[in-house]
């Protein structure tokens, strides 16, 4: 079929509004349009077809029977239009629908930020989906991520929330067996656990830099093993093989119950950044957006507030 023979929706409503009109005078004024418009999109759309649709007569409009058959299906598709019209003004107007977020594993916080959004806007629905592989949000469907590290692709927006302290941690019963080091050129003598992957904000080069105030030192260190999952190298730690870094988020609860201790408590490696990250658009609807902002509005303050007060900053619910 040529070009010239594909359907003209414009067409097709202004034939729709004839019909329902009984007059293209009255058409006319409907639609706002001069009454010879609408008369030449009828007459358009039957030379399109090669049907005669209506008939015209000084006193009276009548509908032919091909164009009352036409009609029935036409009326169909003009009222999926406006109704597809309703929905997107409606869903602009509020978060409506499914909610899709990934974030990384243990990240507790999220599912109070959730409850509260689903608790505020009953018409919305949420998919959480918790995992530390870095999720194509465009690819797979996803419309909203929390993400530690500095971000990496140019086309997601990304709005920090805050930064998460980490700590040097061992179990009590590898210190007991190695004793703690007292400084951290002492660390090049112990077995460290390292986390392997780029997103727990470790240097290549098995290299770890400490922060005390002001003074920074790094150390070089000989890996006794490397995980590129954290739960994976929380367990090690646990199990008392050596020393590890560990966001304060995993571990504080272990360390305050004893099944670890801060290592050089007095330094401690960089933070780790928290990203809310989107896929950037022009027209952001309002699911995201609302959800953003509560994100943001939430987990900054607490996230301040636990850089602030350390492990002792309450119970974590990561």
């Amino acid at each position: 079929m040529g070009q010239s023979m594909l359907p003209d929706l414009n067409e097709i409503a202004v034939f729709t509004r004839v019909v329902q009109a009984g007059s293209f005078t009255r058409a006319a004024r409907e639609l706002g349009m001069p009454k010879s418009t609408v008369s030449r999109k009828v007459s358009e759309l039957e030379a399109r077809l090669g049907a005669q649709l209506l008939r015209r007569t000084t006193r009276k409009l009548s509908v032919t029977d091909v164009g009352a058959a036409y009609y029935e299906r036409c009326a169909r598709i003009v009222a999926d239009l406006d109704e597809a019209d309703r929905t997107v003004t409606q869903m602009q107007d509020g978060p409506r629908g499914l909610l899709r977020i990934t974030a990384p594993l243990h990240f507790g916080w999220i599912g109070g930020v959730v409850a509260e959004y689903l608790r505020d806007h009953p018409e919305a629905s949420v998919e959480v989906v918790c995992t530390d592989r870095v999720v194509d949000l465009v690819a797979e469907g996803f419309d909203v991520a929390l993400r530690f590290g500095a971000p990496s692709d140019t086309s997601l927006v990304a709005r920090r929330l805050g930064a998460l302290p980490r700590y040097l941690v061992a179990a009590p019963v590898y210190l007991a067996r190695r004793g703690a080091p007292r400084a951290p050129a002492d660390l090049a003598g112990h077995d460290v656990l390292v986390s392997a992957g780029a997103r727990a904000g470790e240097p290549p080069g098995a290299r770890w830099v400490l922060h005390r105030g002001a003074r920074r030192e790094e150390v070089r260190v000989t890996p006794r093993a490397t995980a590129n999952n954290l739960e994976v190298l929380h367990r090690i730690v646990l199990a008392g093989v050596g020393i590890g870094v560990l966001p304060a988020m995993r571990c504080e609860l272990d360390v305050r119950e004893g099944r670890l201790s801060r290592v050089l408590d007095e330094w401690s490696p960089a933070d780790v950044p928290l990203h809310v990250v989107y896929p950037g658009t022009r027209h952001l609807s309002p699911k995201v957006r609302v959800f953003v902002d509560l994100v943001r509005e939430r987990l900054g303050p607490a996230l301040r507030g636990r850089r602030a007060g350390g492990a002792g900053a309450g119970r974590s619910s990561a």
